[in-house]
């Protein structure tokens, strides 16, 4: 294993730290939006899931790294909230799948588009502060 310098640590740090200030920034749009921010997580979850039936509550829970029924009543709230469809496997009627309602396509779509714009800024801000660094 490579050994550590004292730069490693400082860009650890930025890094952390950028994180955290787009996680705030990001919980502050999905709040601004009438979300908390893991139904922003929910609704990107099912969005952002490959494939044209959409995902189980189970595969859900692996998205947002919670238990099977904290996903449950998640899954629950948002379809309650108008967010959100359940759909029927149309092979194994046992299994459910999850896709967004207008409502919810609208949301995801206007909070991703924001988010992308968010980290396209501080990519620019970044590359520009690596380059005044590499000058200065």
């Amino acid at each position: 294993m490579a050994r550590m310098r004292e730069t490693d640590y400082t860009r650890l740090l930025e890094f952390r730290t950028d994180l955290r200030r787009f996680l705030h920034w990001s919980e502050q749009q999905a709040r601004a939006a009438g979300l908390t921010p893991s139904q922003h997580q929910l609704l990107l979850a099912i969005k952002g899931h490959p494939g044209p039936d959409g995902p189980t509550i189970g595969e859900v829970a692996e998205y947002l790294m919670l238990r099977h029924h904290s996903a449950v009543g998640l899954v629950d709230r948002a379809e309650k909230a108008g967010h959100l469809v359940r759909r029927q496997d149309r092979d194994d009627h046992r299994m459910v799948h999850l896709g967004l309602s207008p409502q919810g396509e609208a949301l995801i779509r206007r909070l991703s588009e924001a988010h992308v714009e968010e980290l396209r800024r501080l990519r620019s801000f970044r590359v520009a502060g690596a380059k005044d660094e590499a000058s200065g």
